[in-house]
């Protein structure tokens, strides 16, 4: 099995490209600078690295890289800086999750393949009855207007929806909501449900990063939770929440 991996630089996809690795998965990840990445991951000899930035490739190469891939990860996102909060790209993620797919297409596979989007619990699933609050209707309101990324990581996931769909013969795909990120050490029990269960504004739960890799790992190398999570937008929390 081979998985290609965007995003691995950041705190997210670094853990899954561990967790991946850590089950004799063959991984490409398309980085910036590998800085950021520990020496003995950079040393794995199942690991192959692609420094560049996916909406910096051309059409050609991003064929390549994602060609004889069994599933891609998409774990982008903005530097929490301004400009990578307010600076171009503001569409980085929905641009990336769209020629990864384009790339996929053209590669006109045997079998489809996997996409994982990291992505929010903060982005209703539209194709449910996910209800809200007024008062977070409002409050999402306005960080659709003043917090650009938020907008960029509801677009990604309505183009898998919407121009992907759940019918489509080359690609299938899920999108990973965790609420409230924290770090921890190791993989710990967490829950996962088609919808919130707590507001992710007014009560949001906690999900820890190790455990947003294991669950993104298990969708790519597990056929049977696959089946139940794909077109699907799973939310996970760590368990023994109040």
């Amino acid at each position: 099995m081979t998985i290609l991996v965007v995003g691995a630089s950041g705190a997210t996809g670094r853990l899954l490209v561990e967790e991946l690795l850590s089950r004799g998965v063959k991984v490409r990840i398309i980085v910036r600078s590998t800085e950021q990445l520990p020496e003995a991951l950079l040393q794995n000899d199942n690991l192959s690295v692609i420094e560049a930035g996916v909406l910096d490739l051309d059409d050609a190469e991003l064929s390549k890289h994602v060609n004889n891939c069994d599933a891609v990860a998409s774990c982008l996102g903005h530097n929490l800086t301004f400009k990578g909060m307010f600076g171009q790209p503001r569409l980085l993620v929905t641009g990336a999750v769209r020629r990864l797919c384009e790339a996929i297409v053209e590669n006109n596979p045997a079998r489809p393949v996997k996409f994982i989007l990291m992505n929010t619990t903060g982005n209703r699933n539209r194709d449910l009855n996910e209800p809200i609050s007024l008062a977070q209707k409002v409050v999402m309101a306005l960080i659709r207007i003043f917090i650009p990324p938020h907008v960029d990581n509801e677009k990604a996931a309505d183009y898998l929806r919407k121009e992907i769909g759940r019918d489509n013969p080359l690609v299938e795909w899920a999108a990973v909501r965790p609420d409230s990120l924290i770090d921890d050490d190791e993989v710990t029990g967490y829950d996962i449900h088609p919808s919130p269960v707590r507001s992710a504004i007014f009560d949001s739960g906690k999900t820890s990063r190790v455990n947003v890799g294991h669950f993104m790992a298990q969708l790519m190398t597990d056929d049977a939770i696959w089946k139940k999570w794909k077109g699907q937008m799973p939310v996970i929390y760590n368990q023994s929440q109040p």
